[in-house]
């Protein structure tokens, strides 16, 4: 009988997931609580029936390769609805004050510190998140941050607007002589493409400057975290919501390419959903005064 889906053995894809989020073999191999000559063989495996190589071997750890990060982000968005089915089937509100849903960007850069001071005042108060970069269907949460305008008929406090900005590496900028925004036109550039987030894309940013259509390389990912990564690969430049990428720009693990800026048409606001309850209006409250 035939399979119904071409996967590889579901161990190796395991292994390959915790690998490329961790960037090690050996913390993947603590995850899982095998050891890492054991995680090791299992991506060899899969590279050998994939017949590509996966990750880039380091001195001081592992990187993806184009491929790599191509699967390991269908990974994640299956990983996630497999997730969210499990926790709707779980089904235990009562263990959970404030359910949150978000992307895995803002969570990483913005809100995960966020909640980390608000239980420094608030102990008693349990905080979920839902993580996801693929669209909604039918997932409780009490309150939900989103990248947009909001309806009129949703109760919405806007949290920041930032600034957009084109960011690369500084060894990008000099193999492709990045100096001014006309430069980019023609450079190799990261796109993001997403349902879920509907943010300002790179076309956006040019015409908001007075320019045209970028013609260079093209490099499309559906999750923003990849998409820093692979800037910082030096695959391409990329935009910037400098608030969220605050600590990437200090520690110049990404740089400004060009002086030129522009503020953001959207903002981040925070959505206040029906099933929210006096907790979810009290951290709702505490997160648009601390934003």
């Amino acid at each position: 009988m035939p399979r119904p889906y071409d996967l590889p053995s579901m161990t190796a894809l395991i292994c390959f997931e915790a690998a490329a989020r961790n960037e090690s073999f050996k913390t993947a191999a603590r995850e899982l609580n095998v050891t890492p000559a054991a995680v090791s063989h299992q991506i060899k495996a899969l590279e050998s029936d994939l017949k590509c190589d996966l990750f880039l071997r380091r001195s001081r750890g592992v990187e993806l390769t184009e491929k790599g990060a191509f699967l390991f982000v269908a990974l994640q968005r299956g990983f996630e609805i497999i997730s969210e089915a499990v926790s709707q089937m779980r089904d235990r509100p009562e263990a959970v004050d404030v359910t949150i849903r978000t992307t895995t960007a803002v969570s990483s850069l913005w809100l995960t510190p966020k909640i980390s001071t608000f239980w420094k005042s608030h102990p008693a108060v349990t905080v979920s998140q839902i993580v996801s970069d693929v669209p909604a269907t039918a997932i409780r949460c009490d309150l939900s941050i989103q990248y947009g305008t909001p309806q009129e008929n949703e109760e919405c406090h806007e949290l920041f607007r930032d600034r957009i900005v084109a960011l690369g590496t500084p060894r990008f900028a000099s193999e492709h002589g990045i100096s001014r925004v006309e430069d980019l036109l023609g450079a190799p550039l990261i796109h993001l493409s997403s349902e879920e987030t509907g943010w300002t894309n790179w076309n956006d940013w040019f015409q908001a400057l007075g320019k045209g259509n970028p013609k260079g390389r093209k490099f499309s990912v559906n999750n923003y975290m990849i998409a820093l990564q692979a800037a910082q690969d030096d695959v391409g430049a990329v935009l910037g919501w400098d608030g969220l990428v605050e600590s990437l720009m200090r520690e110049r693990r990404l740089v400004k390419l060009v002086p030129e800026t522009i503020t953001s048409p959207m903002g981040f606001y925070l959505k206040i959903h029906p099933s929210a309850g006096a907790k979810s209006r009290l951290f709702a409250r505490w997160l648009a005064s601390s934003s």
